[in-house]
């Protein structure tokens, strides 16, 4: 399922969505079309009721369109059964939620170490303490979410994210719940992860500031695409 340079890692042709709600149906998305390339940065932007995290949840596999086409590093992501979507969450696609969704029970390492448990990898302790030391909490493992700030928190989830080495972390408003100064923090870890270790990330966010962040802003009103540019101004 790797894509190669010369192919895109994601491409959706005419995506819909509708939601059914009682006799009423909601369209989220009404034929997007999008081409991510591997090693890019995007922010994806747009109001409330846009269909920016439902087009995040099809993307990363959390749900199925109505119809269209998602083709993830060349595979027909439509043509996959449970199972195969399973493991494309578990081992592919890195998730970075607004609200950390931290086990409190467990460690900061703990915590990181559950994808590599529902995967079955080995190593797990290491291979955690490493995804921590890269986002720079190794001296924080033995900690629980409650003794950490919020922007350890979130550093926590972004080495969660990281554990199962993904060609792509999706990350819902990451900032969300932090302060201007530790949300700028996280999003340079988000840009070194991109920039010095060519992960693919997509920033869902209604934020400028947070979007400013990333080298393209897909824009998204009403379901549609409303604006694909590169931020130096240049049109895809």
């Amino acid at each position: 399922m790797e894509s190669n340079s010369e192919s895109p890692l994601i491409q959706v042709e005419g995506l819909e969505k509708v939601y059914r709600l009682g006799s009423v149906d909601v369209p989220a998305l009404r034929g997007v079309d999008i081409s991510i390339r591997q090693g890019e940065m995007v922010a994806i932007m747009g109001p409330s009721g846009s269909g920016k995290s439902t087009l995040m949840n099809i993307l990363g596999c959390l749900d199925r369109p109505t119809s269209g086409r998602y083709l993830l590093g060349g595979a027909d992501v439509g043509a996959m059964n449970d199972n195969e979507l399973a493991e494309i969450r578990r081992g592919r696609v890195g998730f970075v939620f607004q609200t950390f969704n931290l086990l409190t029970r467990m460690t900061a390492q703990e915590n990181v170490e559950l994808p590599l448990l529902y995967s079955g990898r080995d190593r797990r302790s290491e291979r955690a303490l490493e995804a921590l030391e890269r986002v720079g909490l190794g001296e924080r493992a033995r900690h629980r979410p409650t003794e950490l700030s919020g922007g350890e928190q979130q550093r926590v989830a972004i080495a969660r994210a990281l554990v199962n080495q993904p060609s792509l972390i999706l990350a819902d408003e990451p900032t969300g719940n932090l302060d201007s100064k530790v949300g700028q923090e996280i999003m340079s870890i988000f840009g070194e992860l991109n920039q010095n270790e060519g992960i693919t990330v997509i920033l869902v966010t209604h934020d400028a500031d947070i979007s400013a962040a990333a080298r393209r802003v897909i824009g998204l009103r009403d379901g549609l695409v409303v604006r694909d540019e590169m931020q130096d101004g240049a049109e895809r």
